[in-house]
C-alpha cells in the first residue's frame, strides 16, 4: 500500500494482515481525499478503526495538521506506529488504543474538525457510529465508509458517494444539519 498524493506521495506503508481486515481501496481513498479537498488543510482529524493508519496518513500527506489514530487492535496499533515512524510523523500524531465507539462517547464536542471512520462492514457499525455521533458530536464532520447495503436513515445523510459496493457518507448530527 502506498500514499497516493501529497507530501508523501509514493511512500510505502506496512499493512495489517489477517481475517476481518479490509483496508480502504486506493480508488476509494483517492475519491475520499478529493471530496474533502481543502477541508484537510490544517485540520485536526480522527481516523477511527484506523487499521494500518493509511487513511489518516493520506490526510496528513495532503495537509492535515494532526491525526489521532483510534484503533483497538494491538497488532494494528503496532502497524500504525511503524508507519508513523517510517514517515517521520510522530510529532503530528496521536495513537489511541481504544474502541472507536468508546472514544466518541468520551471526547468533547467538536474536538476534531473531521472524523473518518472505516469500520468493519458487518455488525451494523455505520448505524452504531451515527447513534454515538448524535449523542456525542465529537467532530464537526463525520464521514463513514460502509457497505452500500447498510442503509442509513435518509435524514441522517448530508452527502453520499458510491463506489461499487462501498459508500462514503457524511452524516448529520441531528437529522436537519446541512
Amino acid at each position: 500500500m502506498r500514499i497516493i498524493a501529497g507530501t508523501w506521495k509514493g511512500r510505502r506503508l506496512a499493512t495489517v494482515r489477517g481475517r476481518g481486515v479490509r483496508p480502504t481501496t486506493d480508488r476509494v481513498r483517492e475519491a475520499w481525499m478529493s471530496i474533502l479537498g481543502d477541508r484537510l488543510r490544517g485540520a485536526d482529524v480522527a481516523d477511527l478503526f484506523a487499521g494500518s493508519g493509511a487513511l489518516g496518513l493520506e490526510a496528513m500527506s495532503r495537509g492535515a495538521a494532526h491525526v489521532a489514530f483510534v484503533e483497538r487492535s494491538h497488532r494494528a496499533v503496532r502497524t500504525i506506529e511503524r508507519n508513523i515512524r517510517t514517515l517521520g510523523a510522530r510529532a503530528a500524531t496521536t495513537v489511541i488504543r481504544i474502541d472507536a465507539l468508546s472514544h466518541i462517547r468520551n471526547t468533547a464536542a467538536d474536538h476534531y474538525d473531521l472524523a473518518l471512520a472505516d469500520p468493519p462492514y458487518e455488525h451494523g457499525y455505520a448505524l452504531r457510529l451515527l447513534a454515538a455521533y448524535r449523542q456525542a458530536p465529537f467532530a464537526r464532520e463525520l464521514w463513514i465508509e460502509h457497505d452500500v447495503r447498510e442503509a442509513l436513515p435518509p435524514e441522517a445523510v448530508a452527502e453520499q458517494r458510491r463506489y461499487g459496493d462501498t459508500a462514503l457518507t457524511r452524516v448529520t448530527r441531528t437529522g436537519d444539519d446541512p
